[in-house]
């Protein structure tokens, strides 16, 4: 079974991507972390995120064991990520280790921006996580403040609408649902309600899955 969770930032897809991987007992992998790494390769070399030949190399150079979490979140970091996942080549670079998480044979959760387009489209099942830039926002406000970092609402909510137009309009694996994706919208839920809903979506697709299996064929 290969669950996809798609949306924007801060909509709580990487949460729900966690939680699902928990309860069903799969591995789990948030591709946003090969962004964030090979832009944070980039700023260790001091080399510019838009260097396409260095960013590429980078990418390469990824092992899926040896992200330091620690050093890959944050504001800063979000926003670097973004720049280098709009270069078509990392991305390119970055498919088929994506592709090969998703392979695993016990099945695996993905959470991205182009896991049930572009990485995985044949996935069980297919969720587009989203919310409202304004509670977007105010929940990356308060994982900053969290992290001890200091916080201004307005300008994470300017980053966050930027953001939002940068991967909507990138021409390489732009964000946007897949056709059979559901929708899952968090605005006015809290995590524990989100999962709920998650989750009855997976049973749903389950369910469905099941029928269809069991069915004659026509002939």
């Amino acid at each position: 079974m290969i669950i996809a969770l798609d949306g924007p930032a801060a909509s709580g897809k990487g949460t729900l991507a966690r939680r699902l991987a928990a309860h069903f007992g799969l591995p789990h992998l948030d591709t946003g972390l090969l962004y964030r790494a090979t832009a944070r390769t980039l700023m260790d070399d001091d080399a510019r995120l838009d260097d396409v030949a260095k960013a590429v190399s980078a990418a390469r150079g990824l092992a899926l064991t040896d992200f330091d979490e620690d050093r890959l979140r944050g504001r800063e970091m979000g926003e670097a990520a973004s720049v280098v996942a709009a270069i078509p080549e990392v991305r390119a670079a970055l498919i088929d280790m994506q592709r090969a998480f998703a392979r695993r044979p016990q099945g695996a959760v993905l959470d991205g921006r182009d896991i049930g387009t572009v990485i995985a489209p044949d996935a069980t099942v297919k969720i587009f996580v989203t919310a409202s830039a304004e509670a977007r926002a105010q929940r990356r406000a308060l994982e900053l403040r969290g992290r001890g970092e200091i916080v201004d609402y307005h300008a994470i909510l300017d980053d966050i609408r930027k953001r939002d137009a940068r991967d909507r309009e990138r021409s390489e694996a732009p964000l946007k649902p897949a056709l059979d994706a559901e929708i899952l919208d968090t605005t006015d839920m809290n995590v524990e309600a989100a999962l709920v809903a998650a989750l009855a979506i997976v049973e749903a697709a389950l369910t469905r899955q099941d029928h269809a299996a069991k069915s004659p064929r026509a002939c």
